[in-house]
């Protein structure tokens, strides 16, 4: 058990580098409430991502029967899977404090006048 979770802290560590980098520049260059919304969107699509790639990779192993590297891409898919379900934690209390964020704006929409129809 302890072997499986030393396997995963290079993942983690990789995780909490992007994280700080994407929050730092991005509350930098807008706000702190936009930070955040840019942050849960990227980790959302970036261990959707994982999640999907790993699955596969243990689809593979398992058809190969490799069991060593299977039990490797388990762990790390379980890692994806967990690190998903804590982003959509934030991001639904993220929109409980901030719902403002849960409507877009819309695109203005130009109204033009009869002769001018263009």
């Amino acid at each position: 058990m302890v072997a499986r979770l030393t396997r995963i802290i290079p993942l983690l560590l990789v995780l909490a580098f992007v994280a700080g980098v994407v929050y730092v520049v991005a509350s930098w260059r807008y706000s702190p409430a936009r930070a955040k919304e840019i942050l849960i969107k990227a980790f959302t699509v970036l261990n959707t991502v994982l999640t999907a790639f790993f699955g596969l990779a243990s689809l593979y192993a398992l058809s190969e029967s490799n069991m060593a590297v299977l039990d490797l891409t388990l762990s790390f898919m379980v890692t994806a899977l967990v690190a998903l379900a804590i982003t959509r934690i934030c991001r639904a209390v993220f929109l409980k404090h901030n719902p403002s964020y849960r409507a877009k704006p819309m695109k203005a929409k130009k109204l033009r006048r009869w002769p001018w129809n263009k």
